[in-house]
């Protein structure tokens, strides 16, 4: 069976989407997403800062 499921940015965005995104791919809240996302990016030296950056450029926006 084919999942046609696809990770978009979404238009609901704080910054660029990409939590916001995640969430929806996920059926998640998005403020959760950005919860976790910010207590990861703090307690791994700030790593998700350039992750965040690279899925902003490369995940397409929402149509």
């Amino acid at each position: 069976m084919a999942n046609n499921k696809r990770l978009y940015r979404s238009r609901d965005a704080r910054i660029g989407g990409v939590c916001g995104g995640i969430a929806n791919y996920f059926g998640w809240d998005p403020t959760v997403v950005r919860i976790i996302y910010l207590l990861l990016t703090c307690t791994t030296a700030f790593a998700g800062i350039p992750i965040y950056i690279l899925m902003w450029i490369f995940v397409p926006r929402e149509r």
